[in-house]
This record gives structure tokens, C-alpha cells and sequence, in this order.
């Protein structure tokens, strides 16, 4: 039996990253989860990310680090959560729960622990349509950083390159939705409030955003039923 390529899967627990992990599954691939415990305001995403990686029957790595600094709304609980914007002005401007450069840092532990384990691509489940105004979840920020991956990873440099692959970077929440129900991926387990809660807040930017996907996508979502 032909042996599975490697991939590295940064997954959060939310929707998006729970869609590109089952993505990756059905595409062949031998699914290595990478979760981050960055000292966010709740671990409740980090349990759900380890119950997905177990549905999925793929292996899970959580790393711990430390952003002192903070600067986001996610992790320093003096700051507000946004709460009750309308879509455009979810999109207008970078909201207070950007965290840093985080998917740099991110990407970059995804691409160590690949050249690690012989992995050949890296796949982060960010979008552009619906994202709260990130500056890191466009496309040109990751051609940027396929080729920084290129030039100063030991596998780009021999010609072995490990690929950065955003498969649901042009999609809206809806579409997101649509492919995970098709890959049967498992709604309840995923959490996408900022807040943890026993359930989710529905008022902050996330939980905006997969109420209105769900709702476009004539589906019901499963956490919502739970209330």
C-alpha cells in the first residue's frame, strides 16, 4: 500500500479549521494537527481541537507558548470583545482581537515541525471573504510566505519545497459551511466564540459570522440547537 504524503494542520477548533483538516483528509493526506494553547481567553477551542483530531483519527501536537506583550482583545481581558457589528463593520478595520502576527508565528512552528516529520505541506484553514479584517489571512500574505518558506527552509532550499496551502481562502462562510457538511465534518464540535461560555455568545464578531454562514447555507447549527 502507497504510503500517505505528510501534512501539517493548524487547527483551532473553529469551523474553518476543522473544514481544512477533513479537507485534507479526503485530498489523501496523513493529517498531523498542530494546536496552540497562546494563552487566548478560554481552552475551550484547544478541547474541541483535540476532539476533532480524534474524529478525524489523526494525531495532535498542542504547543504552549507565551505573548507577553499581548496587544489583542483575545488575550488580555482589560480589552472588549466587539460585540453586535453589522458585516461591513466587521470588515471595515483590523478589530482589537487581531492577535499580532499570529499566523506568522503559527506558520512558522507548522513549518519546523514539517521538515521534523518529512511533511510536504502545511494547511491553514484562513479566509479573506468573511475574515474580520486580518491582515494575515490574505492571499498575498501567504505567496509572501510560500516563498519565505522556499528560501529559508532546509526542504525549499533542496527542492523539496512544503507547500502552504489555504484551500478555503477565496470562500465565504456559507461556502465553508457547504463544504463541511459535504465532508461530513462534525459542527458540534467546533466552537467559534470568542467567549467561553457553556454556550456560544452570539453577539461578538465569530459568532456574527457563523450564524449568518449557517443561515445562508440553509443549515442548522448544531450548537445553536443545543441552547
Amino acid at each position: 500500500m502507497k504510503k500517505r504524503p505528510q501534512a501539517v494542520i493548524l487547527l483551532s477548533g473553529g469551523l474553518d479549521s476543522a473544514t481544512t483538516l477533513f479537507f485534507a483528509r479526503r485530498e489523501g493526506y496523513d493529517c498531523n494537527c498542530l494546536i496552540f494553547d497562546y494563552g487566548q481567553r478560554h481552552k475551550k477551542e484547544i478541547a474541541r481541537a483535540r476532539r476533532l483530531a480524534r474524529r478525524a483519527r489523526s494525531r495532535s501536537t498542542v504547543v504552549r507558548i507565551s505573548l507577553p506583550w499581548k496587544g489583542s482583545s483575545l488575550l488580555d481581558r482589560k480589552l472588549p470583545i466587539p460585540e453586535r457589528r453589522t458585516p461591513r463593520e466587521i470588515q471595515k478595520k483590523i478589530p482589537s482581537t487581531y492577535v499580532p502576527a499570529r499566523n506568522t508565528i503559527f506558520i512558522a512552528y507548522a513549518l519546523s515541525y514539517s521538515e521534523s516529520i518529512g511533511a510536504r505541506a502545511v494547511f491553514i484553514g484562513a479566509h479573506a471573504q468573511d475574515s474580520s479584517g486580518y491582515p494575515d489571512c490574505r492571499k498575498k500574505y501567504f505567496h509572501a510566505f510560500q516563498e519565505t518558506a522556499r528560501l529559508g527552509t532546509r526542504q525549499g532550499v533542496e527542492g523539496k519545497g512544503i507547500e502552504i496551502i489555504t484551500p478555503l481562502i477565496t470562500m465565504s462562510k456559507r461556502e465553508i459551511i457547504e463544504l463541511g457538511a459535504a465532508l461530513q465534518v462534525p459542527f458540534r464540535l467546533t466552537w467559534s466564540c470568542y467567549y467561553g461560555g457553556s454556550s456560544p455568545c452570539g453577539v461578538c464578531d465569530s459568532c456574527l459570522l457563523r450564524k449568518k454562514g449557517f443561515k445562508e447555507a440553509g443549515i442548522d447549527d448544531p450548537l445553536i440547537a443545543q441552547e
